[in-house]
């Protein structure tokens, strides 16, 4: 299973999706992220969108296996029901 986390610094649901997907990829081996902290990378909201292809409104915006799950709150949902953290 592979992660995509878009995220900026400072948010604190950002904050929580990285250490939810550190600690999977920590605990299973099949599991691995990629943070792109998306000032750093000159990424704005019309470029997420364009990715997810809805209007985005909010960081983080996840990505496993490539389909958007949305953000940290969906993420952490479906990792817990995948994963038994």
């Amino acid at each position: 299973m592979f992660a995509v986390i878009f995220g900026r610094p400072g948010c604190p649901y950002c904050v929580r999706a990285k250490q939810i997907a550190e600690q999977l990829s920590e605990a299973n081996e099949d599991y691995k992220f990629r943070y792109v902290d998306i000032h750093a990378e000159g990424i704005s909201k019309a470029d997420l969108e364009k990715t997810v292809g809805k209007p985005v409104e909010t960081v983080p915006q996840i990505f496993v296996d490539e389909k958007h799950v949305g953000g940290c709150t969906e993420f952490e949902a479906l990792m817990r029901e995948k994963f038994d953290f």
